[in-house]
């Protein structure tokens, strides 16, 4: 039990270390200017070029660990190395700043796809996390569509309209909390149609 407890402290800490990593670095240089090779980077470009490799260290510690990554995790790391690694090479921000954006409605234009085959592609990937019945995940997979719309549009108008360091505020405890909150408060629906396969054995 202490073994696995301590595994799923180390699995939520290199789920979530690089993020608070990026948010302390941000706090620290983000006033800061630095000249490399002739050009200037300020600080959340710098900060940006040091959250990429972090990021991917921890999913490769995470897949020792674990043995897996999800599907979520490994088209985020992706993601992250792409419009990261645009933001560093062009000296812009927007493209790291839409990076949350292009996550969310990846995964919700692909639930919507599965939603009008009459499936739940959300199922096939946290079946054994949450057992519910096959109308529970029909349900649950639409509101995690809307959700993850909602996001998508909501990182939109903040990155364009507030500050950088509300948006970074922003991408780090309120689009964190927004999603604990969202599980929340289905509890309902996983006491309506949860199968209760994990109470067996």
């Amino acid at each position: 039990m202490a073994e696995e407890t301590g595994n799923k402290g180390i699995k939520t800490a290199l789920e979530f270390g690089p993020v608070l990593a990026f948010f302390v670095a941000y706090l620290w240089l983000k006033d800061e200017v630095f000249t490399i090779a002739g050009t200037e980077y300020d600080g959340f470009i710098v900060v940006t070029a040091g959250f990429i490799p972090v990021f991917l260290l921890a999913m490769g510690a995470l897949w020792w660990l674990t043995g897996h990554l999800s599907k979520m995790q490994v088209v985020t790391a992706v993601l992250i190395v792409v419009f990261g690694g645009m933001s560093v090479w062009f000296n812009d921000p927007r493209f790291f700043k839409m990076k949350p954006t292009i996550i969310y409605l990846i995964f919700g234009g692909a639930l919507a796809i599965g939603l009008m085959q009459g499936r739940s592609y959300l199922q096939y990937v946290m079946d054994g996390m949450m057992p519910l019945t096959d109308l529970g995940w029909m349900i649950l997979t639409r509101r995690i569509m809307i959700f993850f719309l909602v996001l998508a549009a909501l990182n939109e108008v903040v990155w364009r309209s507030m500050s950088e360091e509300i948006w970074v505020y922003f991408k780090t405890f309120g689009l964190t909390a927004a999603v604990f909150g969202f599980f929340i408060t289905q509890g309902k629906l996983f006491s309506e149609h949860g199968t209760g396969d994990q109470d067996d054995g």
